[in-house]
């Protein structure tokens, strides 16, 4: 079987159950690792959630890595192909789940400051990790609370990689310079219930819906810009009805999401929402939930070391991407002026059999600590 110090770690960590919010002790594991290298470590918990803030050095630049020890559910244990809690190397591959979502990225986090601290024990600047165990779960207790902790004190980011897998077809390939927001609504017409026989004692929500809701979809959002696809608007669930195919329904409900750029805001989007729900004189309820605001980290010194570190440790020349659903950048994004993702093949995340290629893990953890020595300044 193939070992390597990354390999190790990860392996390590996939051993413990840590479905969000359980952390099942894997940043115990990791605050030992970083207090020999000299971190100090803080454990934050809110709730059920338990987060961890180790930063070595005092001096800027400071760059974070950030990530989550928590996992998915594994889903159905007979569809595994061996057990999702006991790392498994198989073909070149490392099984078990958070493989590739994100506990190979953290591993290699950690080794990358061990060999770059070896290797530079005086370097300048500072190196901290950021990691929660609340990003696949409600992301409440999680990352954003950290950062408010952070800010609440003063401390300055000024880089920050998040280990989420963004490769696409081999290792490098993508580098994730923001996301789109989400912004979600569910909206419930009013009619009123009766007998479909008599359509002239009632009215039908869905009749009354439908032109709207036609409006809605062919409306033109935004171009979107440099960075980012136009803002998209996409219906999830429809329902209305009792059940009955002789009930005219009394309502309607819909819910509905926009992934929306930095070309748009919240605000914009309900505003003109609700324009057009009012051109049609509905009586309708709309409740709105954001998910997430967008942000975009331009073309800078963060992602021109990693693309450089990238190319060196691979050959890969990266590109930029905001495609996607939301990440724990969202929230870090408002506390520091650059934040990326970069990690591992994407293909096999929240799937059974989840893995990542042995073959990548050095060359990941290359790429992390590439990053830092162009980055921070080198005694």
């Amino acid at each position: 079987m193939s070992s390597s110090p990354v390999l190790a770690l990860a392996s390590a960590l996939i051993e413990r159950p840590s479905v969000t919010p359980d952390d099942a002790d894997c940043q115990n594991l990791l605050t030992a690792r970083l207090t020999a290298a000299g971190f100090q470590c803080e454990s934050l918990v809110y709730g059920e959630v338990t987060n961890l803030w180790a930063r070595r050095g005092s001096g800027a630049p400071l760059l974070v890595f950030a990530g989550h020890t928590d996992v998915v559910p594994t889903g159905p244990l007979e569809h595994w192909e061996s057990a999702p809690f006991t790392a498994t190397q198989r073909d070149g591959r490392l099984y078990g789940r958070g493989a590739a979502d994100m506990k190979s990225s953290i591993a290699a986090f950690v080794v990358a400051a061990e060999e770059f601290i070896a290797a530079h024990p005086d370097h300048g600047g500072s190196i901290a990790l950021l990691i929660t165990s609340d990003e696949e779960g409600p992301a409440v207790n999680g990352t954003v609370k950290v950062c408010e902790a952070l800010q609440a004190r003063g401390e300055q980011l000024d880089y920050c990689i998040v280990g989420e897998p963004t490769s696409v077809s081999a290792l490098g390939d993508t580098i994730k310079n923001g996301r789109r927001g989400s912004l979600s609504g569910r909206l419930t017409v009013q009619g009123k219930q009766g007998h479909v026989a008599y359509p002239h004692l009632a009215r039908n929500p869905v009749h009354l819906l439908a032109p709207a809701l036609s409006d809605l979809v062919r409306a033109h959002w935004d171009d979107g810009n440099a960075y980012f696809p136009p803002t998209t608007f996409q219906v999830s669930n429809l329902h209305a009805g009792t059940g009955a195919t002789n009930v005219v329904p009394g309502l309607a409900v819909v819910d509905f999401n926009f992934r929306f750029s930095t070309a748009s805001t919240p605000e914009t989007l309900k505003a003109r929402v609700h324009a057009i729900l009012d051109a049609h004189g509905l009586e309708y309820d709309l409740d709105w939930t954001l998910g997430g605001e967008p942000f975009l980290t331009p073309r800078g010194a963060l992602s021109d070391a990693l693309a450089s570190a990238i190319q060196a440790a691979t050959g890969v020349e990266a590109e930029l991407s905001t495609t996607g659903g939301t990440s724990d950048g969202r929230f870090i994004a408002c506390i520091c002026p650059q934040v990326v993702e970069f990690g591992p093949i994407n293909a096999s995340i929240h799937q059974v059999n989840e893995h990542v290629a042995i073959a990548d893990l050095e060359p990941l953890k290359n790429i992390y600590r590439g990053t830092l020595e162009r980055l921070l300044p080198l005694a």
